[in-house]
């Protein structure tokens, strides 16, 4: 592993940004609008479950999907070992699709924004430390990069309003509809030979980084801090290729991030 990169790549929700408060919010007036319960007032047991359970979430249009799930109390066990089989059945049994409901969350979003967006804002928190160094990170030679499942435009807002400007380059988002495993190989493609990392909260996307051979060199960090469960966790400790990173460390240079390990 190279002592720096050259190439600094980051997931932005659960990495830089905890936005579970709004996650829940969003998705709670998205799952009133598909499934219209009798009783607009969420189960006082539920934010706690939602929040526990939001490592299973790949994309913003499963989060309603998983509330669906919880209030027909599946066991949160089943929900962990077999999310994918449990979307896919609730949304195929409802007549529902992911782009419908995606689309649904994105425009619940817009109009929060458009009415409130102070109150949207305040919905998220970013984690200690993390703006402090991406900002460094933003004067360095490091390119720095956001891959992230989120709209684009949501993340250049958030970080906006903390004074963060990074250019349309530097962010790809929902929008750019490819996997994080093929934008680290435009980025390898654009920039040649060169120390390329990867910071990401979900172990199955860093996986699916490990099964690209043009990837090989790409240095690969689950960060703990993230939306991720012990297993996960313990199954990087245990990795040959992926390395767990603290918060500590993130905020320390980079000689410091295999520390420990």
């Amino acid at each position: 592993m190279s002592a720096k990169p050259t190439i600094l790549a980051l997931d932005f929700d659960g990495v830089i940004c905890d936005g579970l408060r709004e996650y829940f919010q969003t998705a709670w007036k998205a799952y009133c609008q598909i499934w219209q319960p009798s009783d607009p007032t969420f189960p006082e047991d539920l934010p706690p479950k939602f929040y526990r359970l939001r490592p299973v979430v790949e994309t913003g249009w499963e989060m309603p999907v998983l509330m669906r799930s919880l209030l027909l109390n599946t066991a949160e066990t089943e929900i962990l070992q077999n999310w994918s089989a449990i979307a896919s059945q609730i949304t195929t049994q409802d007549g529902l699709n992911a782009l419908q409901i995606s689309t649904l969350v994105d425009g619940i979003r817009d109009r929060w924004i458009a009415s409130d967006v102070d109150s949207w804002l305040s919905e998220h928190r970013f984690y200690p430390g993390v703006l402090e160094r991406l900002a460094a990170l933003l004067k360095s030679q490091t390119a720095c990069y956001i891959i992230s499942t989120k709209e684009g435009r949501f993340i250049k807002q958030l970080l906006q309003q903390q004074g963060i400007q990074l250019s349309e380059q530097q962010v790809y988002g929902k929008e750019a509809k490819r996997p994080k495993a093929q934008i680290l190989g435009e980025l390898k493609d654009k920039y040649g030979d060169v120390p390329i990392w990867f910071v990401e909260d979900r172990l199955k996307t860093l996986e699916g980084v490990e099964k690209h051979p043009e990837l090989e060199a790409v240095t690969l960090f689950l960060a703990d801090w993230g939306y991720n469960t012990d297993r996960d966790r313990q199954s990087a400790q245990a990795s040959d290729r992926i390395h767990l990173l603290t918060l500590e460390q993130f905020g320390q240079d980079f000689e410091q991030w295999r520390s420990g390990q």
